[in-house]
């Protein structure tokens, strides 16, 4: 077992385009459905794999294109670090005063670093200053607990 880092910031209206964000449906619409429908079905279907948006299952990061991992880490506790880093490299940006509070982002740190031990992924977001958004993840790898079946991007 592994862990891989994520990273992603931007503004919050594209965070918030939650169907690129979402696999798409197994099965395609059915023959006779309504044109923009199917259309929509293949634009999301194309585009979910590729595109740098976290998706909305963290799980999913493993199937984005390998080079949106920020690092890869045996050890739980160097994943953690690594978020511990991220995080005081934004900490000054947070909007919310409650959000950078160094106690308490020692306490995720503390926790991300438990959690992927027992091979659960770990998802933090925070809203920075002038509407933008910062996504961070520790995903689990090989298997991952949530999806064993997505293969590993880097390994």
């Amino acid at each position: 077992m592994h862990h891989h880092g994520y990273l992603w910031i931007g503004a919050k209206e594209r965070f918030d385009q939650e169907a690129l964000r979402r696999p798409p449906h197994p099965e395609p619409p059915p023959a006779g459905s309504r044109p923009e429908l199917i259309q929509r079905y293949r634009e999301v279907a194309a585009e979910f794999p590729t595109v740098d948006l976290p998706p909305l299952e963290t799980a999913y990061w493993l199937i984005k294109p390998r080079s949106l991992v920020r690092g890869t880490w045996d050890e739980a506790k160097e994943a953690a670090a690594w978020l511990g880093e991220q995080l005081a490299g934004y900490v000054s940006r947070f909007a919310s005063k409650g959000d950078r509070d160094t106690t308490r982002l020692a306490r995720l740190v503390d926790s991300a670093a438990d959690q992927l031990e027992s091979g659960t992924d770990v998802s933090q977001g925070f809203y920075l200053e002038h509407s933008s958004y910062l996504h961070l993840a520790l995903v689990t790898c090989s298997p991952n607990r949530s999806r064993p079946e997505l293969a590993c991007p880097v390994r």
